[in-house]
C-alpha cells in the first residue's frame, strides 16, 4: 500500500523520539543519597556536644548546647546549598530528644527516641522478610514505577532478603546495645554507641542494599526489551505457549 505524497511510513531505524527511548533506571542508593559523609558527621556532633556539656554543666544547659549546635550546623548546610529536608534532619531529631529530656528530666532520655526508632525499624525490616516482601525490593520496584514482578525471580528475591536482613541486623544491634546501656544509666556510653554504631554500620548496610539494587536492575531492566515489563514478558510467553499447543487447523484459523 502506497503512502500519500509527503507522508512516510514509520521507520524503526530512524524513529528516535523520546517516548520510544527507555527511561533511565534510577541509581542504586549510595552514601550520597543517604545524606553523605557530612550528613552523618553533623548528626553525631550535637550528641558529642551534649555529653561533653553534661559532664561540665547541668542537664538543661547540655540540652541547650546540643540544640544550638544542631541549629548552627543546619544553617551551615543550608548556606552550602543542601536541600532543606536533608539539612534539617539532624536538628529535628535533636529537638525531639531535647523535648523528651525536658519532660522527664533525665539526661539518658536524650537517646530514648533513637532506641525505639531502631526497634521499630527492626520490626519493619525483619517482618517484611517473613512476609516475603522485603523492604528493599518494594523500594526498588517503586523507584521503577511498580511495574515489575520482582518477587517471581528467585535470585532477585533472595538478594533483597539479604539486603533487608542486613538492615534489620544493624537496627536490631543498635536497639539491643543501646537499650542495655539505657537500663544501666550509662549515658556516656550511650553517646559512644550512637556514634560507633551510626555511620560505619549504616555504610555497610547501604553497600549491601546497593548490591541488591544493581543485581535486580541487571536481571529485570537491562535484560528486557525496551518498552516491556517483566509481567508483560511472562504473559507473552504464556500466550505463545498456548498457541503452540493448539491443533494445526485451529492455529491456521486464528
Amino acid at each position: 500500500m502506497s503512502h500519500p505524497e509527503g507522508e512516510h511510513g514509520p521507520s524503526p531505524a530512524n524513529d528516535r523520539s523520546p517516548r520510544n527511548t527507555p527511561p533511565t533506571a534510577p541509581r542504586p542508593p549510595t552514601l550520597d543519597s543517604l545524606g553523605g559523609t557530612a550528613g552523618f558527621v553533623h548528626s553525631t556532633v550535637p550528641v558529642a556536644v551534649f555529653v561533653i556539656a553534661l559532664a561540665l554543666l547541668s542537664t538543661k544547659a547540655a540540652v541547650i548546647a546540643a540544640v544550638v549546635t544542631g541549629a548552627v550546623l543546619t544553617v551551615v548546610r543550608l548556606v552550602r546549598g543542601e536541600r532543606p529536608l536533608a539539612a534539617s534532619g539532624s536538628l529535628s531529631g535533636v529537638l525531639v530528644a531535647a523535648g523528651i529530656v525536658a519532660l522527664t528530666g533525665s539526661a539518658k532520655d536524650f537517646f530514648l527516641l533513637g532506641i525505639w526508632v531502631a526497634f521499630a525499624g527492626f520490626l519493619a525490616t525483619f517482618g517484611s522478610v517473613l512476609l516475603r516482601r522485603p523492604v528493599t525490593g518494594v523500594a526498588w520496584n517503586l523507584l521503577h514505577g511498580g511495574t515489575y514482578a520482582w518477587r517471581e525471580d528467585r535470585q532477585v528475591l533472595r538478594a533483597h532478603d539479604i539486603a533487608t536482613l542486613a538492615a534489620a541486623l544493624v537496627l536490631g544491634a543498635r536497639f539491643v546495645v543501646k537499650q542495655w546501656l539505657y537500663v544501666h544509666d550509662a549515658t556516656g556510653w550511650l553517646a559512644f554507641a550512637k556514634i560507633a554504631m551510626g555511620t560505619p554500620l549504616t555504610v555497610m548496610a547501604a553497600l549491601v542494599v546497593a548490591w541488591a539494587f544493581r543485581k535486580t536492575s541487571k536481571r529485570l531492566v537491562d535484560s528486557r526489551p525496551a518498552g516491556t515489563t517483566a509481567r508483560a514478558q511472562a504473559q507473552a510467553q504464556a500466550q505463545a505457549q498456548q498457541e503452540a499447543e493448539l491443533p494445526p487447523h485451529q492455529g491456521a484459523s486464528r
